[in-house]
């Protein structure tokens, strides 16, 4: 049977060659997909800092454990940004026993020029790589030791930018370091000084006696360790901040988010596209169960030919997907989402899981769509596909209804709710809806047919009617084509405009919700100092200062970092309008919170309840809710008294300085008596928001883009197919008498009908699932669909139906008709 499968393939090559275009594609996407999980689930960064410690005391993630109903228990972690230890579990640590010295490591953010650093106290530089490569150790206040990326020399000055404010130092010695960020080292009692959260520490650095068992330590000192985690061995380099490892977390994160609907797409569009070059060889298979072959004979066949049309497309798709991983990750680098320094694996584990899972599929559809034609009698072979059923069969129908069902029962929930909850229903909704048509496509084609004959013939006339007619006929084998049509429009209508309406509403809500005329902005941070001085200038009617942070918080059995915003509580009502929906913000302090709507929906928060979070230094508080804001996306889910986060925040330091205040002369000179600092209209706030929302939401478009770049190639590879399997239905048409012209004008009719069943299912389907996505997301019912986006669903897709069938009919109707009478495809 593999003899004769490779036969069928070399004599059938049109659905050899669309079948082989879907699997490859899919190979090369999830190639390059799983190629990124992989590295990133298998990247452990190595010990530098932190190298010659044998225990390691550090709060980096925070984790969640819930019991589910049936008694399992899931697990959720989050990686801190900025996770600190009490200083007090260093003392507590060198009480143990086999201890020989505990150093808690200080981490001040200084920048040095251009260069932004990380400043330790000396005595933590004994437990990392870094070796002493000129001079000595700083035994003063105004003495530091750098790195030797900085570019300085022994005996130089350098002025350092610690806490918004400006430290004179003598360089007394170098060390050369591969780790990141960049160190500097001052002294112990300095780096204390000029600490950022006073009493806390990066961590806790413990070496122990010598004869001591590692292990065993380690167990003792979580045991005061404060309830952070303990690394030892190999695990150290996860102690440690790095960008790699921010990099790696990212790659999880977009593998994950998309991963799924990819590899349902990817086997959702390879199941079609096999299924129908199957269906269009049944009279093949027919005859050969006519000629004695047995159901088996043909299902193995059917096999082996799909099993080496995959191997073909691993064979095209692996390295393709090699190059589609370069440049994805070349993007990810250039835009600043992952470190160059993250190294991407060969893909030795992705490469054979994404042949494996395409030819699954491909095996899968192909038996499906055989099935029929193998369980017949061949006595009846040849009959049973004279003329194709119309209509799918009763399981299918049965399950296309269910789905539909279930599509319809979770719109209530998309409109009626908010928050994450609305759009996990609407996306779902969106993948229902393109199932549920995907199984009834047949029926639908069929009523299309013959709703729209009337309008066909009244076009298109006698053309029109015989389109009609052939629409009706060929409604199953139509329904791929359909289906493909749909998901196109479907997923180009919604999925991508949410994208739109999401950058689009922050900004909005940003530029509508701040009421300061101006704001002072820096990227190294402002002290309380610049604060007061400019609260006391002339024409100042109110001054907020921001700090952003970050907050974990539970979403539904799990954890995840959300957006968060410091402000004063006596000034943030005169500066910024978040839009208060229930509550107020007088009662801003301490210990409460105001939360988005969007959180509060997803997490079932109300005024007065307590939420309980952690904040961006692995701190866990339980906050009240005092007040719910409509403008969550603008200004973070979020929003803390100053006084809550104190001590708690890498630097310290606001981010931005809101003025009310149309004209403050004296704002210039205090602005530019602190380094990076400059001020900046409303307006353009809003600009620099929209312009890093872009970037940002370059990644989500990328694998946006993939998925209705891949659905709009399955409608192209689907089309072309069904339109080379004319060939023996349009030479009999020109035999009986059809001009090539009232072929053309027929086959036209035909792909209106089709285009036009197609953006209305699609059309609606998109609608409701946009409609529903931006009203939990925004609070607004009419999305905002950007015109030339919208004329590029529509303007694409009928571009797409017609060139992909009516090219491929133009060139069939240049063979005359006697010569194709022999042939199905």
């Amino acid at each position: 049977m593999i003899d004769l499968a490779f036969r069928m393939i070399r004599h059938r090559w049109g659905s050899a060659v669309a079948t082989l275009v879907a699997l490859a594609t899919g190979v090369m996407i999830l190639m390059s997909m799983g190629t990124l999980v992989e590295s990133a689930v298998f990247f452990h960064p190595s010990a530098e800092r932190y190298a010659r410690a044998d225990v390691v005391v550090a709060r980096q993630e925070v984790v969640r454990r819930t019991k589910e109903f049936d008694g399992d228990v899931t697990t959720s972690m989050v990686r801190l940004p900025g996770g600190t230890v009490p200083i007090a579990v260093a003392d507590r640590v060198r009480t143990l026993a086999g201890v020989e010295s505990a150093v808690a490591d200080v981490a001040v953010p200084v920048t040095a020029g251009p260069v932004r650093a990380v400043g330790h106290g000396w005595s933590s530089a004994a437990f990392g790589r870094s070796p002493l490569t000129s001079g000595s150790a700083p035994r003063t206040d105004d003495e530091v030791v750098a790195d030797t990326r900085l570019g300085l020399a022994t005996g130089a000055p350098v002025d350092l930018l610690v806490g918004g404010t400006v430290h004179r130092f003598t360089v007394t010695g170098l060390v050369h370091a591969d780790a990141s960020p960049v160190a500097v080292f001052l002294t112990d009692a300095r780096a204390g000084a000029l600490n950022p959260s006073p009493g806390r520490a990066a961590a806790v650095l413990v070496r122990a006696e010598h004869g001591v068992d590692t292990a065993a330590l380690a167990k003792a000192v979580s045991a005061v360790a404060d309830g952070a985690q303990v690394y030892t061995g190999d695990d150290r380099g996860l102690a440690e901040p790095s960008a790699d490892l921010d990099g790696r977390d990212l790659l999880i994160l977009l593998g994950g988010s998309f991963g799924g609907y990819v590899v349902l797409l990817i086997g959702f569009v390879v199941a079609g596209t096999v299924g129908l070059s199957v269906r269009h060889r049944r009279r093949d298979l027919a005859l050969l169960r006519a000629i004695a072959a047995t159901p088996g004979q043909v299902r193995r066949m059917i096999v082996a030919e799909a099993m080496l049309l995959s191997v073909l497309g691993g064979v095209i798709g692996l390295p393709l997907g090699v190059l589609a991983t370069r440049w994805v990750h070349g993007q990810l680098v250039d835009r600043g989402f992952v470190p160059d320094s993250l190294p991407i694996l060969p893909g030795v584990l992705a490469a054979p899981t994404a042949v494996l899972v395409t030819s699954l599929v491909a095996v899968l559809a192909a038996l499906a769509a055989a099935r029929r034609v193998a369980k017949i009698r061949p006595t009846e072979a040849l009959g049973e596909v004279a003329v194709e059923p119309s209509g799918g069969g009763r399981v299918r129908r049965i399950a296309g209804l269910v789905i539909l069902v279930g599509a319809v029962a979770a719109a209530p929930a998309a409109i009626s709710t908010g928050g994450v909850v609305a759009v996990a229903s609407a996306t779902g909704m969106l993948y229902l809806f393109v199932l549920g048509v995907g199984l009834l496509a047949p029926e639908i084609n069929a009523f299309a047919a013959r709703v729209l004959a009337p309008v066909l013939s009244a076009v298109w006339r006698s053309s029109g009617y015989l389109a009609a007619a052939n629409l009706r006929a060929n409604a199953r084998g139509g329904a791929t084509v359909l289906t493909a049509l749909v998901l196109a429009v479907g997923l180009g209508g919604s999925v991508w405009f949410l994208q739109d309406n999401l950058q689009r509403t922050t900004v909005d809500q940003r530029r509508d919700g701040t009421l300061a005329e101006q704001a002072v902005v820096s990227p190294t941070g402002l002290p309380a100092s610049a604060v007061d001085e400019i609260r006391r200038l002339p024409g100042v009617r109110m001054v907020t200062a921001v700090r952003q942070t970050t907050v974990v918080a539970p979403v539904f059995d799990g954890l995840e970092t959300a957006g968060a915003q410091a402000v004063d509580p006596a000034t943030v009502g005169s500066t910024l309008d978040l839009a208060v929906t229930d509550g107020s913000l007088d009662r801003l302090g301490k210990d409460t919170v105001a939360v988005s709507d969007l959180r509060a929906s997803g997490s079932g928060w109300k005024v007065g309840d307590t939420a309980a979070v952690t904040l961006a230094d692995g701190t866990p508080v339980k906050l009240k809710v005092i007040a719910i804001y409509r403008r969550g996306l603008g200004f973070g889910d979020f929003t803390l008294a100053s006084s809550t986060v104190a001590g708690h925040t890498p630097t310290g330091l606001a981010d931005s300085v809101l003025v009310r205040g149309a004209s403050v002369p004296g704002l210039a000179d205090v602005v530019s008596r602190h380094p990076g600092a400059s001020v900046v209209a409303r307006d353009e706030l809003s600009a620099g928001l929209a312009t890093d929302l872009a970037v940002s939401g370059w990644a989500n478009k990328l694998l946006i883009g993939v998925l209705v770049g891949f659905a709009a190639l399955a409608a192209a590879n689907t089309m072309v197919v069904a339109a080379l399997a004319r060939r023996r239905e349009l030479a009999v048409l020109r035999l009986v008498g059809l001009t090539s012209r009232q072929v053309k004008r027929m086959v036209h009719a035909e792909q209106a009908g089709l285009l036009g069943v197609a953006l209305v299912i699609g059309g609606t389907i998109a609608a409701g699932t946009l409609v529903a996505a931006v009203n939990a997301l925004t609070g607004s019912p009419v999305p905002y669909v950007p015109v030339v986006g919208g004329v590029v669903v529509v303007v694409g897709a009928a571009v797409l139906a017609l060139a992909t069938t009516v090219l491929p009919i133009g060139q069939l109707l240049r063979t005359p008709p006697v010569e194709q009478m022999g042939v199905k495809e």
